[in-house]
């Protein structure tokens, strides 16, 4: 690369990626219409939607990406019905394939405030629907499409002279310049998403595009992910020097090892500034099994928006546990617990469906 092109990428411009807990201008949904997602569950996934649009609509802009004008109509209905319809939902007619967001839609990035540039900077990544769905068209041209809608630059990844593909709940960020990600969803030979890009090639391109000094690699996702081990069930951050590391208590169950594993390198990892992290555990519910399969049922996709965290529970008695430490961690945030029993038969949860925009500048 030149020193010209160099001067370009959005870290020499500026630009990082923000915690989450950063202020948010919106956050991006998309209702669901693909019934297959939910094999028989279908019809209570429209309230759990409901319940999380009326929850976050309190505190931010919703921006709800509908498949038409009678998708749309579907939907008003449904959240007129739950309360939750407001002049804070924006609707946006696009047609996707699915509904998860963190995934296919773009990854927003802002400059700080000293740097006087207001403008929102929005990764647009190849999005291949984690390798695995043939159905994905529409999906992988909702970045741009988002990024339009809050008027931000779009940037497209390259590694080389390869577009990276990627998906947002891969990774989770401090908003100081560390991030985590795991190796078996970047580096496995099975994840067939970036097959020319080695650990290097992803370190320079955190750097790069998301102004990232230190990459916190863990090594396996939880048992039923479905998109090739996915940082946001496994660990997050919830504070820059903080961490919530979920863990099995069961030495039977088959996560056991491997989030050991993770919690070793995680009270190991340091921060970008040097910092050792405080590491918070939290059990893992028990399992939670469709038609023989495991699903991938975890607290740590949670979601955390204006004033307010969205945790996924499970009827468990570690639902109690986790919305405690939660609550302990965020003594200014409102926790709202939604059940997510019937939602996960999706394999995906909040965090998966979510996608927020921070505020610019």
């Amino acid at each position: 690369m030149t020193r010209s092109a160099s001067a370009k990428l959005p870290s020499a411009l500026g630009y990082r990626m923000p915690a989450e807990w950063e202020p948010h201008q919106s956050t991006w949904l998309a209702w669901p219409h693909f019934r297959d997602d939910w094999p028989g569950k279908f019809e209570p996934i429209l309230w759990v939607y409901a319940e999380i649009i009326r929850n976050l609509a309190r505190h931010e802009r919703v921006d709800l990406i509908v498949n038409g004008a009678e998708s749309e109509r579907h939907a008003r209905a449904a959240l007129e019905k739950a309360d939750a319809l407001s002049d804070n939902v924006r609707f946006h007619p696009w047609r996707t394939d699915r509904v998860w967001t963190r995934d296919s839609g773009c990854i927003f990035l802002k400059r700080t405030a000293e740097e006087g540039n207001s403008e929102l900077l929005a990764l647009d990544f190849e999005f291949n629907a984690w390798a695995k769905y043939p159905n994905y068209k529409f999906d992988a041209k909702l970045g741009k499409r988002m990024a339009k809608a809050a008027s931000a630059r779009v940037v497209q990844p390259f590694s080389g002279q390869h577009r990276v593909v990627f998906e947002g709940g891969s990774i989770d960020v401090n908003g100081y310049g560390t991030l985590l990600t795991t190796e078996e969803c970047l580096l496995s030979t099975t994840q067939q998403r970036n097959p020319p890009m080695d650990r290097m090639a992803y370190e320079q391109m955190f750097a790069d595009y998301f102004g990232i000094q230190t990459v916190i690699w863990l090594g396996e996702g939880i048992a039923g992910d479905d998109t090739h081990g996915h940082v946001d069930d496994i660990a997050r951050f919830v504070a820059p020097d903080k961490v919530v590391a979920m863990i099995e208590p069961n030495a039977q169950d088959e996560n056991y090892a491997t989030l050991q594993e993770n919690l070793g390198r995680l009270k190991a990892a340091r921060t970008a500034d040097g910092q050792r992290l405080d590491v918070v555990e939290i059990p893992m519910p028990r399992p939670v099994v469709f038609e023989g399969r495991r699903l991938p049922a975890s607290y740590a996709n949670f979601y955390i928006a204006n004033g307010v965290v969205l945790v996924p529970v499970f009827n468990d008695p570690n639902d109690r546990i986790a919305l405690n430490t939660l609550a302990e961690l965020f003594p200014t945030g409102e926790i709202i617990p939604i059940y997510s029993g019937d939602l996960i038969w999706g394999f995906g949860a909040l965090h998966c469906m979510t996608q927020q925009q921070p505020i610019a500048g």
